[in-house]
């Protein structure tokens, strides 16, 4: 580990000053990093009490990403404002500007900001967050939003970290939000539109009816099926490979996602550290566990990637 470069991740590509002033902050010593994200409660409402009450105060989420050595946390505003400000600066902030709720229909989402990179800037935060929903019939508002974003991004020396997520009504005819065509796609897209960093979800197997859907590209269909024959260890490794290709070298973190159990999160992030992934960013995953597995969980996953 002492003889690699703590900005490996970095150095295929041009980065301003800045951005790597901020992003070595929240780099360990191995190259790779661990981050907290907390933005769930404005995606997914008051849901997230349960089965751990605890998590839905700041102040618990924030003292855990401390005791944790977390390598970042991710939260809105408020809470930034309002709790993470208490850590004076202990654990790196990267301050998520854009969110929506789950109430409206979610055919056509798109995520509005909730701050902005002047507000990053102002509380001392090393990176901004922003959700792209690749695909969205609104992606009209949604790609040119990101591009302001991004134009202040540059401005500032701040780096991007894009959430490139598929959604709508017509990424859901065309396989869904977890298939590798739309998850590669979007991540790809997020490498398009500048982002420093791309958090993306590890894609999974899709329906049957996929394979008949002429409106995915025939490439994909038989890709799939190419991957569905692979025993399930195979499928990730591979699908994970190809997420952290479609980057073309931008670093890419991996969510993960709905709860999981210890072995399922295990061996997906197995398969994302021999695909090449600059880290983690587990959310739901260790704060809705209780506390002290919780930070078993995050020892245990810091140490695999600092040993990758």
């Amino acid at each position: 580990m002492k003889n690699k470069d703590p900005m490996q991740f970095f150095s295929k590509h041009y980065y301003s000053t800045g951005e790597l002033a901020r992003l070595r902050q929240i780099v360990r010593e191995s190259g790779r990093t661990l981050i907290l994200p907390y933005d769930q409660f404005i995606e997914h409402d008051n849901r997230h009490m349960d089965p751990n009450p605890e998590a839905a105060n700041p102040d618990y989420i924030c003292n855990l990403a401390v005791a944790g050595g977390y390598n970042a946390i991710a939260v809105h505003y408020g809470l930034a404002k309002r709790y993470w400000s208490k850590l004076a600066g202990a654990v790196p902030l990267i301050l998520k500007i854009n969110g929506k709720t789950s109430i409206p229909s979610q055919k056509s989402p798109l995520s509005v900001h909730t701050s902005y990179v002047e507000d990053a800037v102002r509380l001392g935060a090393v990176g901004v967050g922003y959700t792209m929903y690749y695909g969205s019939p609104r992606q009209d508002e949604d790609l040119s939003q990101l591009a302001a974003v991004r134009e202040e991004c540059d401005r500032y020396g701040m780096p991007l970290i894009v959430w490139a997520y598929p959604r709508g009504e017509a990424v859901d005819a065309k396989g869904g939000k977890d298939c590798s065509y739309l998850v590669e796609s979007a991540v790809r897209m997020a490498t398009e539109m500048g982002a420093s960093v791309i958090k993306a979800n590890l894609p999974v197997a899709t329906k049957p009816y996929f394979f008949e859907n002429k409106d995915v590209p025939e490439y994909y269909r038989k890709l799939e099926k190419e991957l569905q024959a692979m025993s399930p260890k195979e499928q990730n490794k591979e699908r994970a490979k190809r997420v952290v290709q479609a980057s073309q070298g931008v670093p890419v973190l991996f969510s993960g996602g709905e709860e999981k159990t210890d072995d399922a999160l295990y061996e997906n992030a197995k398969a994302c550290i021999d695909a090449g992934c600059f880290g983690f960013i587990f959310g739901r995953n260790m704060w809705k566990r209780e506390y002290a597995k919780s930070l078993q969980l995050t020892k245990e996953f810091q140490s695999m990637l600092d040993k990758a």
